[in-house]
């Protein structure tokens, strides 16, 4: 009668999924990397005289890399743990979040 009990679930390190805090790090650094990288291309378009071919691309780095870089830093990894609100019980005496302005 050994056979007849369920095998339990065995869960491996890789299996977890990365922290809040290892997520919101990995964006902070990838949002830094790209925006020294602009900061490169705007002095490079500005002090280097190379032909405008090359000025032009160092421009389009400096306009295009702030979107490119918040667009990721706002990109949760996949299987990130969700951020957490706070959602106030009923008991609770806060004021409700429709009734926050002055002089309610």
């Amino acid at each position: 009668m050994k056979g007849w009990r369920k095998k339990p679930d065995i869960h491996q390190v890789t299996d977890a999924k990365p922290s809040l805090t290892a997520d919101i790090r990995r964006r902070e650094v990838s949002y830094l990397i790209k925006m020294g990288i602009r900061t490169i291309c705007l002095i490079l378009a500005v002090v280097v005289p190379v032909p405008w071919p090359y000025r032009m691309l160092f421009i389009a780095g400096a306009v295009f890399l702030p979107y490119i870089a918040v667009i990721g830093a706002n990109e949760r990894e996949a299987g990130a743990p969700p951020p957490v609100f706070h959602t106030p019980e009923a008991n609770q005496s806060e004021i409700p979040m429709h009734r926050r302005e002055i002089g309610s």
